[in-house]
Order: structure tokens, then sequence, then C-alpha cells
């Protein structure tokens, strides 16, 4: 039977889209696999790490009729992206196996039974469903997760919290040293629903959503995120336990703010960089009426000074920050300007976007 026919960038194009969850190590050999569903001219794309699930559906040429099997992915993209973009393919069944063919290359592939494969069990109490332009979810992600944890112990500081209420989307990511929250207004009135996302779904979000306005859908359940856009549909479990209050986080009345340029902030902060130590990533941040001084040290005393003029008339502080936390915010964020609000040597930083109302970032001082 020909499961599908059709050229190799259609068929890529889809693998791609699902293949992105699909881990180098299994524990079950069947998760290095794509399930594959034909029904009629449609054909199905399921991958699964037991956690999160991808699916998306295509029509494609082949015979008429109904056909499920599961195949190696990473092993069917490989092949595929040595074949010409324009290049017809067909995927033929025979028993056990599949066989590939585009022009005069041929592949017989191995495969395990559908029914083997293992499906996520989908929530019954999921939420009423909202939507956001694709771009403008991408937008908030981008905004906010590179302050999330990396396999930090407070496992629920390993992902993103998501907040839906009333006519507001927040986005929230903190690692203990700094935390990044983005907003968007919503369409229709949502009760509040709050999740946090894993990493992995995150990341993954990030990878597969398009700059543009098409719309995605979301809901959420007690212990499920249902997300469908471009065809697709996306199913991740969430992170348990309680996200820390960040609220509480973020300074309300500092008194000292200067406004001042992204691009020739974040080169300075880049350069004063190259001289910090490996382990303490430290720059000491003067700021006094007219003038910003960065500088930094390493244990084999060279370092670096840099000094921008800017429009400012507060107190005279100084203050050490991690410099990497502070080039992960200005690099994420696409403006002219940022404004940086002050307190005193030891009260953590706000960093805000004029242009962007929706974007906050609180960075923790370090002692130098």
């Amino acid at each position: 039977m020909i499961v599908l026919k059709a050229a190799q960038e259609k068929l890529l194009g889809a693998l791609q889209a699902v293949a992105g969850i699909v881990e180098r190590r299994h524990t079950l050999p069947i998760l290095a696999n794509v399930l594959l569903r034909k029904t009629a001219g449609e054909v199905e794309f399921t991958t699964s790490d037991l956690e999160i699930q991808v699916r998306t559906k295509t029509e494609l040429g082949g015979d008429s009729g109904n056909f499920s099997s599961t195949v190696g992915v990473r092993k069917l993209i490989d092949i595929l992206r040595t074949l010409p973009a324009d290049q017809v393919v067909t995927l033929t069944s025979t028993q056990t196996k599949l066989t590939l063919q585009g022009g005069k290359s041929r592949f017989t592939l191995q495969t395990l039974p559908a029914e083997d494969f293992p499906l996520v069990n989908e929530a019954v109490d999921f939420g009423p469903a909202f939507a956001v332009p694709q771009k403008t979810l991408r937008g908030l992600i981008n905004q906010v997760h590179f302050a999330m944890a990396v396999h930090d112990i407070r496992y629920y500081l390993n992902g993103i919290l998501f907040i839906a209420e009333g006519q507001l989307l927040t986005l929230v990511a903190t690692d203990g040293h700094r935390l990044a929250l983005a907003q968007a207004t919503l369409d229709v009135d949502m009760p509040k629903q709050e999740v946090i996302l894993p990493r992995k779904t995150v990341l993954e979000l990030q990878r597969l959503l398009k700059d543009d306005e098409t719309a995605i859908e979301m809901r959420f359940a007690g212990n499920q995120a249902k997300f469908a856009f471009s065809g697709m549909e996306f199913v991740t479990k969430l992170v348990e336990g309680k996200f820390p209050d960040y609220n509480r986080v973020v300074p309300r009345n500092h008194k000292n703010s200067v406004i001042l340029g992204r691009a020739p902030l974040l080169s300075s902060l880049q350069r004063a960089a190259i001289m910090t130590s490996e382990k303490f990533k430290a720059v000491r941040v003067n700021i006094e009426p007219g003038t910003l001084r960065i500088s930094s040290s390493n244990a084999e005393q060279e370092e670096a000074k840099e000094e921008l003029e800017i429009d400012y008339a507060g107190d005279s502080i100084e203050i050490g920050f991690n410099v990497t936390y502070l080039i992960d915010a200005l690099a994420n964020a696409n403006v002219e300007m940022v404004k940086l609000e002050l307190q005193d040597t030891s009260s953590s930083a706000l960093f805000t976007l004029p242009e962007q109302p929706g974007f906050k970032y609180v960075v923790m001082p370090m002692r130098i």
C-alpha cells in the first residue's frame, strides 16, 4: 500500500514540526518513533515523550484506505534532508517495514505497531479557550524565557507561569536571582487561570510559533495545557507546585530612574563582561548626575571601564550586578530605549521598556 506520496519539502516540514520533543535517549524504544495515521488522503503525525504530545495533520497523496504504524522519526528526517526539495517521495508499507523511495533511492525502515504507541490521556476539565496571535505569544516568551531556572530543586521555577485573568495574559519566569514579566491583552474576559508550563514545553513553543498574526488557541486544565495553532495540536503536562508571589518581588516606588539607549548599554556591558571572572560575572555600576560608569575586573587584576552620558539628576549610587542577567534582558528586548529604576546599593533594580508597558525585569544586586 502506498501510504503517502508528496514533495520532499512537504513531508519534511510535517515531520520537523513534531520531531522537536523526541529525545535522543529513551526508556521506551517506541518514543523514538512518529505515529503515522492515514485516513483517506489525510495523514496525521504524532510524537510524544510521555509528558508532551505534538500532532499535526496534512493532506498527502497515496492510496485510499486507512493505515497506522510507527517509524523512527529522526532517521526519516535525516534521509529526507539528503533528497532534493522538489523530489516526489513515496512511503510504501509491506508487513512490518516501510519503504521510502525518492528518484532512484530506496530506504527500507523497520516499524513498531501503532497500538503500542503511548498516547497522552487528555484531561476532561479544560477551562474556556482563548486565543492570541502567534506573534504576540512568541514575543512574550522571548521576553521572559531566559529568566527560567535550569534544573533547580525548586522544580516549579523550571518553567514559565501563565496567568489568564480578565483581559490580560501574563507570563512570569524567575530563577530566584532575577524575574521577568510580560503581558498582552486578550479579546475575551477570562476567569482567573494559573498554570506553570515546563521548560521543555516553553522552548518547543518558542521554536514552533510563527512570527505572524494567525491565532494560537490555549486551554488550561488542572494538570494539562493544550495549544492549537498552524494545523498543530500540542498537549503538555504542567509543573505542579506554587509559583512565588511575583507581585511582592516587583519594586514599586524606586525614587531614582533613568532612560537610556538599549544598544549602547548592551554593548558596554558585553565589553565589560570580557574582563569578569568566570565564576562571578560581576560588574560594578556607578550612576551619578550626567554619567553612568560600568567597571569590571578579574583575578589577574585586568579591568574594563565603560562610561555613558545619561540624562539623570538623582542620587549617586554604586551597585553590583551579575552581568549575564543584564545582558540577557537587553539582548531579548526589541526596543530603542530602556528605563532603569534604582533605590540604593542593596535594593533590586527594575528595568522597564517605555515602548512596551507590559514588561518588567527585576534583578537582585550582587555584593562585590
